[in-house]
């Protein structure tokens, strides 16, 4: 299984997640087989609101689930649609996030749980914000 955690900053399994999907900076993604752990940049990370493209973004990485912050529905729908599941992480290492997947602990987003900014207030209309605690 591969999976890909969004960061602001690369810093391998200490990395915490970042709180929203399209505009993370980088990419760490974690083959859970090899226990290979690699970084790519954001491919999309100049697209205009609403408009990620997944599979830019990932630079064509095929990646089994998503671990992340916040998200856009239009994402998750794409990423769903590719086959790739996205779990909201919590704010703490992805070497945390990765246990609590394994375990199950780890909420499935659907595009009911996306982010709908509201221009008025910057945050997402669900209420989650981007604090991503346990």
């Amino acid at each position: 299984m591969k999976v890909c955690v969004p960061v602001s900053e690369n810093k391998g399994m200490e990395s915490v997640p970042f709180g929203h999907f399209g505009s993370a900076p980088e990419f760490v993604i974690c083959d859970l087989e090899s226990n290979e752990v690699k970084s790519i940049n954001n491919g999309d990370l100049g697209h205009e609101h609403g408009k990620c493209q997944p599979l830019k973004a990932l630079e064509g990485n095929k990646v089994d689930a998503i671990i992340v912050g916040g998200i856009g529905a239009g994402a998750i729908m794409k990423l769903n649609a590719m086959g790739t599941k996205v779990y909201r992480g919590v704010n703490d290492t992805i070497e945390t996030n990765l246990k609590l997947l394994k375990e199950n602990k780890l909420q499935e987003l659907s595009k009911d749980d996306a982010c709908s900014h509201n221009h008025d207030d910057g945050g997402c209309a669900h209420g989650h914000g981007h604090n991503i605690n346990l």
